[in-house]
């Protein structure tokens, strides 16, 4: 624990204009980034009497060891740094906003000739729209079933679609008319680009209009007798009205907004959020929050708001409701503006429809957080029980905040690969992981010693070039600890006795001594300790080996998965080394472009002849050959009994 005086600069030095600062601990590691309108009164409030500050804010001064500042012109400029520097060191004292699962939205693949509709999580894709998201999958898909009969746009994937256009016969879809079926020709890309656009119209929120089209349509169809065409559009209509009774209309004035609320205690915080168009809820999303330092309702809406709208692909409503305005609302405005290109309102609502709204996404918000403390109650102590057990299990001087974990993967000896694991604070740290591909040969001890040297002398390396260039080199790489020059508390390796003593050698072969060591052996589940002729048994009802069986059993998780990757890359080489005329090159221009053996064999003469290094002759060659190889893999089936044919 560090004393704060010890790295507290002169007040004098501090300047008084606004800024952002970072507090670093001693491994040059950020923790904490804030924002100050005056940089001398915000800093000198940080070095005040220890007993005064909140516990969280005592806990993250006595874990620096410098603080550093930048100046500013403005409090947009501000916010904008502060934000980059949260999203760039994801420091560990500020607060940050995890998804509390992952919300599916309906996306339109724009960016393809003949445009998809689909169900899709993760991260979103340059040329794709996305409405949403929601809270259930099930409703998504039960909303598109009823809107395929009214936009009878594709919703296959790329394979089912060729393969539809090879055999000139569309999918079940198209059958029952929930497909235009431009598989087979039935519509134009450019007519089914117009039921595509019209989709998205409709799910923007351009209801009304879609709705008096139609029944325009079917007065049309009914004056002309052409009563079968009548009687579809009526189902239409009923279908179009029985999807946006779903949608209940909770603002009348159509507007758009996104109203966010919060639940919260001293350590942490739910928050829910209702995307508004068009007067219906569209969609809805829930966070929850660390609260590592003591901060208001305010300053969590400024940070909701930079984070959740300072990404690349944030749609920014008009309106943005929320319980309390922060400080500096107006220059979060300004900055919100200046992303949408028009004026947006940051605002509390008072009375009326939005006021009824808040108080019902606070509703939520509550909710969601009573299930969370339920959930994690007893999780937050169990961790804490287990780091507490496995410092007095293995006499270690402090809490192991920081454990690290390998594994060697393999299948007789070939391609073999091994793992890094972290776990801080009891949970997995994934933006950590490492993966080393093995160089030596041998068996797994002496894969243990490679990867434990290579790890720890990438440790040493940085250490030593930190120490030398004070903090320049540090600055230059952007102000973060380089990826190995944070050590561990903990070292856990996968096996028994002989795995920890290989990894004891490469460790006391580099002269580091200050990192406990232990192994966890499958069979009985006993923790080796180096040195020792007896393992230690931790109970089985033990929190400690509980944490260390999660870290070892993620470890091997990992390990695998990089062995089955580099396993089928060479599958994939030495299918592709056979055909001829297919040299190291081209083979590595195909992988590039194509990414996986089966792409490569749904893609075309055409889309083969743009490779780099290829033409129609080879690219025909390669279609050939993979073919002959599917056909010949594929069994042979009776069609009369249904068995297969050897």
């Amino acid at each position: 624990m560090a004393d704060p005086s010890s790295y507290r600069p002169a007040t004098g030095s501090i300047p008084v204009e606004p800024g952002v600062y970072k507090f670093r601990d001693q491994h040059g590691r950020v923790i904490y980034v804030g924002k100050a309108k005056s940089l001398r009164s915000r800093l000198n409030s940080y070095f005040a009497d220890l007993s005064a500050l909140h516990p969280r804010t005592r806990q993250m001064v006595t874990s620096a060891a410098g603080v550093e500042w930048t100046i500013v012109t403005t409090e947009v400029e501000a916010l904008q740094l502060e934000y980059n520097w949260i999203k760039e060191f994801d420091p560990r004292f500020n607060v940050r906003y995890r998804d509390d699962k992952s919300y599916p939205s309906l996306a339109v693949t724009l960016n393809e000739e003949y445009p998809r509709l689909q169900v899709m999580r993760g991260p979103k894709k340059p040329g794709v729209r996305y409405f949403g998201p929601y809270a259930h999958a099930w409703a998504i898909r039960e909303t598109l079933d009823l809107l395929l009969r009214v936009f009878p746009a594709r919703t296959c994937s790329a394979g089912v679609f060729k393969r539809a256009g090879q055999i000139g016969r569309p999918c079940l879809l198209g059958y029952i008319g929930k497909c235009s079926a431009p598989c087979v020709g039935r519509v134009s890309p450019e007519e089914h680009r117009e039921i595509v656009d019209d989709f998205c119209d409709f799910m923007s929120g351009r209801t009304d209009a879609m709705i008096r089209r139609l029944e325009k349509q079917m007065a049309q169809a009914s004056a002309e007798l052409e009563f079968e065409r009548a009687a579809r559009l009526r189902d239409d209509l009923g279908a179009l009205r029985r999807s946006m009774e779903k949608q209940a209309v909770v603002l009348t004035d159509g507007t758009d907004a996104d109203v966010v609320a919060f639940a919260s205690d001293d350590l942490a915080a739910s928050v829910q959020v209702f995307h508004v168009r068009g007067g219906r809820v569209r969609g809805q999303r829930g966070w929850v929050v660390d609260k590592a330092t003591e901060v208001t309702t305010g300053e969590l809406v400024e940070q909701f708001v930079l984070q959740f709208y300072g990404q690349e692909d944030a749609a920014i409503p008009r309106e943005i409701l929320v319980p309390e305005l922060p400080e500096d609302a107006h220059a979060l405005t300004e900055l919100l503006s200046s992303v949408r290109g028009s004026h947006v309102n940051l605002r509390v609502p008072q009375r009326g429809d939005k006021r009824s709204l808040m108080q019902t996404v606070e509703r939520n918000a509550e909710q969601a957080f009573v299930q969370y403390k339920l959930r994690r109650a007893s999780d937050l102590t169990a961790r804490s029980q287990a780091l507490s057990e496995l410092q007095e299990a293995l006499g270690m001087p402090d809490a192991p905040l920081r454990i690290e974990c390998y594994d060697i993967s393999h299948v007789q000896g070939t391609n073999v690969v091994a793992s890094m694991v972290v776990f801080e604070d009891g949970l997995a740290r994934k933006s950590e992981y490492r993966r080393f591909a093995m160089r030596s040969t041998g068996g797994d001890t002496d894969w243990i010693a490679e990867v434990i040297r290579r790890r720890f002398v990438r440790y040493l390396q940085e250490r030593t070039i930190e120490a030398e260039t004070e903090r320049a080199e540090i600055e230059a790489a952007g102000g973060r600890a380089r990826k190995f020059a944070y050590p561990p508390n903990l070292v856990v390796v996968d096996g028994g006795a002989p795995q920890v003593a290989a990894a004891q050698n490469a460790l006391s072969e580099l002269g580091i001594t200050d990192v406990t060591l232990v192994g966890l052996a499958k069979r009985l589940e006993e923790v080796w300790v180096p040195g020792e002729d007896y393992p230690v048994i931790l109970p089985r009802s033990s929190e400690a080996l509980y944490l260390l069986q999660r870290v070892r059993d993620e470890a091997h998780r990992f390990a695998i998965t990089f062995h089955r990757q580099k396993r089928s890359k060479a599958m994939v080489e030495s299918e592709l080394a056979e055909i001829p005329g297919l040299g190291p090159a081209r083979r590595k221009a195909l992988l590039s472009r194509f990414s996986s053996l089966k792409r490569i064999r749904e893609a075309s003469i055409d889309e083969l002849s743009d490779v780099p290094g290829f033409g129609p002759d080879l690219a025909k060659r390669v279609v050939d050959a993979l073919t002959s190889t599917e056909e010949a893999r594929e069994p042979a089936v009776n069609m009369a009994t249904g068995e297969v044919v050897s």
